[in-house]
């Protein structure tokens, strides 16, 4: 078993679509981002390497590569999801906490829940999702912009056919 956190800011800019967890939520403002700006997969992805000991979000898909430019997160934890397989290792659970002032989260928690679970190839069960606010503290507290804590579980899909494929690096 293995255990990673992973931790994403993105700042808040009028005339961008707001995506978390992989769900369009109607907003006004949106991350500031090379990407889509998806907190929630970054902080995923960035956990989920960091359990792995396969590096970070930036060495595998790095800012100042156009090929990243306005990528859809779910398709990079995707990938992420392919390198743990390659690696023998298997998602057991994922843990989010997004931490915003506003929009609220509520209604497109289910939604993020079924997209997480659907890209790491695991059950809707398997990932919790709940959200946060600074209490008016910090540049999140002021709305300027959003965060998200990711905790993941992982364990040795190797174990059962008692050997380990070779480490990607």
């Amino acid at each position: 078993m293995r255990i990673g956190c992973g931790y994403d800011i993105h700042r808040l800019i009028e005339g961008r679509p707001l995506v978390l967890g992989g769900v369009h939520i109607p907003w006004p403002r949106g991350p500031q981002a090379h990407s889509d700006g998806d907190v929630i997969c970054h902080a995923a992805a960035d956990a989920l390497l960091g359990a792995a000991a396969l590096g970070d979000i930036g060495a595998h898909f790095p800012p100042e590569d156009p090929a990243w430019a306005g990528a859809n997160s779910l398709a990079l934890l995707r990938h992420v999801r392919d390198l743990l397989s390659l690696a023998g290792y298997a998602v057991v659970n994922l843990d989010v906490m997004v931490i915003l002032e506003e929009p609220r989260i509520g209604p497109y928690v289910q939604a993020m829940r079924r997209a997480l679970a659907g890209a790491l190839d695991i059950e809707d069960g398997a990932v919790s999702v709940k959200a946060t606010s600074n209490e008016g503290l910090g540049p999140v507290g002021r709305g300027e912009g959003l965060a998200a804590w990711v905790v993941v579980l992982l364990c040795d899909s190797a174990a059962d056919q008692g050997e380990r494929p070779e480490r990607i690096d």
